[in-house]
């Protein structure tokens, strides 16, 4: 079914192109894809992708009915932390996505997972079987999935009540001020860019993060990030927030001369723990550093 969507210009996007404007507002649509339901009126008042916003004016925009998809099972080699037969953790590597979206269809987490596991739990759906959470595509390490909905109402409850040990190394651009702290600020879509986080005091949801410095370099520093909270881009919101955004990370932070070929943020989620849905154990895996992330820790201490 299609989607009819009402916008309102606001003085932030004051002369800011249509396409421009629509990529900012609406989740998941790209510059091209708005350039895209301009050219096939979808957009009234009728205007031209160059059309400059301002301010009051009213935008309805007709959203095409979304293609159905559904993951399949795909022969994908894994890195299993942890298994048994209610829940499964995995080392997932960098430039992998946890589950199939519009953008990438296959390749993912879950087609390896429906490969391995033959049946997951349903609650996420055809496009996300078995997933409680996520991490992001260039973000490494621990994720866990669910093999059945017994398994998977728990682990999404523990999620829900803060009580998952979820421990994160990363790599900060600058010298961090203090060797330990918390940053308690409310995360939600930026004002300013519909496609990013960011601190937003106005409609933001709480997002706690503890951090602790590891070890200091010149010009950077590793640290520990703990998740209190679980919001979208939590641990990069939040230390760019302080003024030192992720090494490698193009969304929230800049670029570095000294390492102009890095793909995406340098974060890794090394510690998950949990208490088993059936067992009642506590169970704590860890994922070892990649060796990209090892080899950067090692040309950091020579500088």
């Amino acid at each position: 079914m299609e989607e009819i969507i009402t916008l309102v210009v606001d003085e932030n996007d004051a002369g800011v192109r249509l396409d421009v404007f629509l990529s900012r507002a609406l989740d998941n649509v790209s510059r091209s894809m708005a350039a895209k339901l301009i050219d096939e009126d979808r957009i009234e008042p009728s205007f031209k992708a160059s059309h400059k916003m301002e301010p009051g004016e009213e935008i309805t925009v007709t959203l095409p009915e979304p293609e159905i998809l559904e993951a399949l099972p795909e022969d994908i080699p894994l890195d299993i932390l942890y298994e048994d037969s209610d829940v499964i953790v995995v080392n997932k590597p960098k430039g992998m996505v946890v589950h199939p979206d519009n953008t990438h269809k296959s390749g993912t987490i879950v087609n390896a997972l429906l490969y391995h596991c033959k049946d997951l739990s349903g609650i996420g759906g055809v496009m996300r079987p078995g997933i409680v959470h996520r991490i992001d595509m260039d973000t490494t390490g621990s994720v866990i999935a669910c093999k059945n909905d017994y398994a998977h109402n728990s682990i999404a409850a523990q999620l829900k009540e803060h009580s998952m040990n979820r421990r994160y190394i990363a790599i900060l651009m600058g010298n961090l001020k203090n060797d330990e702290g918390v940053v308690d600020e409310p995360i939600g879509r930026s004002d300013k860019d519909r496609k990013k986080m960011a601190v937003n005091r106005r409609n933001g949801k709480r997002a706690v993060t503890h951090y602790k410095v590891l070890q200091r370099f010149n010009g950077y520093t590793l640290v520990e990030c703990v998740l209190e909270t679980g919001r979208t881009h939590q641990i990069r919101v939040h230390m760019a927030h302080l003024g030192y955004p992720l090494l490698g990370d193009a969304v929230y932070g800049r670029a570095d001369k000294r390492f102009p070929s890095l793909q995406g943020q340098c974060l890794h989620a090394k510690i998950l723990g949990f208490v088993h849905p059936r067992s009642g154990e506590y169970i704590e895996t860890t994922a070892p550093l990649p060796e990209y992330f090892e080899n950067l820790i090692f040309r950091l201490s020579k500088l």
